[in-house]
């Protein structure tokens, strides 16, 4: 989005895990910055320095070190693209349990640092689960070896998983051993028109009731960010006269092991929608071929670049109460007007999407311009009505620079103090991607 630019003279590209331990090891015994940086696609800053930090870049780490066919457990460097994985496990039958849609630039290793979410997760969970293994740099240049391809591990700490959403803090992930499960025999997907917010909740309780063991996701798409995406090209599933009344919509996905079985759940399901006595939905249009479904999937993952292409976007991923999706959208919509900003040459739309699956809603506010007027409207407000649900100001993407004066709407005093002592702990001079998470 452009909101961080560092003043960094120097990018290191080591290719093995020897040479980034070298370069971690010197730059600490001269107190030197580093910046870790995979495909740089993050949303909060994390991989761009903020000063003159040194960057450390694993895109020439792209080896796959093994892959059993069997279990399928992948080793792989932290630079291999996901993309590029999800190919590689492909003849074998397999996925990767992470779907993003900056898979063809971002790289393992920043997924894991991340804990990146993305669109599998109400079937395949975060990657707290799916990652057995980690090979890490530690800040002194000591390499950690928790590569283990093992299920099952109960000796002691867990180490793996603090590195696990650390955004590069506390070492450099050079390797990555995760579990890849089987590729479903046969997915589908429907899009569903709903006149009004207040049936998504009882619609995903049936959703989750029908289909089962072959959901794999259930998206959600506010009108305004329907509207948006068809405007720039993203997909159109339905009508306009399907579309007329429709206050939202819902994207839903099954992965299973056969196809008739699979069309047949989800024609019941949509039978038994359409025809009750108060029906949840007004239309549903299911994927007929291939393309169809690369249409409709087109549709929930075109918002972004919808978004970007419309004006500057101001991005909230929030974790909160399915319940409150539509609050929490209203609420910062009546806060922009009545700070005299909801017109055409400030604010132009805000509208909230995301995967309802697991709670997390991506609030976007679209303006013509990142001005001081809008960020002040907009913060604290955004957190703390988040904070007034218990929620999280961090979904999926990270705290980087971007939330460190957010972190305590999420964390309290005595976490945050813990935080801090792992931190000083592993790095006491400070040099693993300064600025970032914590203040």
């Amino acid at each position: 989005m452009g909101k961080y630019r560092g003043k960094s003279t120097t990018v290191l590209r080591p290719k093995t895990t020897q040479e980034v331990s070298e370069i971690v090891k010197w730059c600490n015994d001269r107190r030197i910055g580093i910046v870790p940086q995979g495909g740089n696609t993050g949303l909060v800053g994390g991989s761009v320095p903020l000063k003159d930090e040194v960057i450390l870049s694993l895109s020439n780490m792209t080896q796959v070190r093994s892959f059993d066919p069997i279990s399928g457990i992948l080793v792989a460097d932290a630079g291999c693209i996901l993309q590029s994985l999800t190919d590689y496990v492909a003849p074998h039958n397999h996925i990767m349990p992470l779907d993003l849609g900056a898979k063809g630039s971002c790289q393992i290793g920043g997924n894991v640092s991340t804990n990146a979410g993305g669109l599998r997760l109400l079937r395949y969970g975060s990657l707290h689960g799916s990652v057995l293994g980690l090979e890490v740099v530690l800040p002194d240049g000591t390499i950690l070896d928790q590569l283990t391809t093992l299920r099952k591990d109960n000796t002691g700490y867990d180490l793996k998983q603090l590195f696990i959403g650390a955004e590069g803090t506390l070492g450099i992930i050079t390797a990555v051993s995760i579990l890849t499960p089987p590729a479903p025999q046969a997915s589908n997907n429907v899009i569903l028109a709903l006149p009004r917010f207040e049936n998504v909740l009882p619609l995903y309780k049936t959703v989750k009731r029908q289909l089962s063991e072959i959901l794999s996701a259930f998206e959600f798409i506010d009108r305004t960010a329907y509207d948006l995406a068809v405007k720039h090209g993203q997909g159109r599933a339905l009508s306009e006269d399907e579309v007329e009344g429709a206050e939202c919509f819902v994207l839903v996905e099954t992965s299973g092991g056969k196809r008739e079985h699979d069309e047949e759940k989800l024609n019941t399901l949509l039978e038994s929608l359409l025809e009750a006595d108060e029906p949840l939905i007004n239309t549903g249009v299911m994927a007929q071929n291939p393309a169809q479904f690369s249409s409709i999937w087109a549709l929930r993952e075109g918002v972004t670049e919808a978004v970007s292409k419309e004006g500057k976007a101001y991005k909230y991923d929030i974790s909160i109460p399915l319940s409150t999706f539509k609050e929490c959208v209203d609420l910062t919509r009546e806060r922009l007007r009545s700070k005299g900003l909801l017109s055409e040459d400030k604010v132009k739309a805000v509208m909230g999407y995301g995967h309802v699956g697991d709670g997390n809603l991506h609030l976007n506010v679209v303006a013509n311009a990142y001005t001081e007027e809008i960020q002040d409207a907009l913060e604290p407000f955004i957190y703390e009505l988040v904070a007034s649900h218990r929620g999280s100001v961090s979904a999926e993407h990270g705290i980087g620079a971007m939330k460190t004066h957010a972190l305590h709407y999420s964390k309290n005093e005595v976490s945050v103090a813990w935080m801090k002592r792992i931190k000083a702990m592993f790095d006491p001079n400070g040099i693993m991607n300064p600025g970032k998470v914590l203040e």
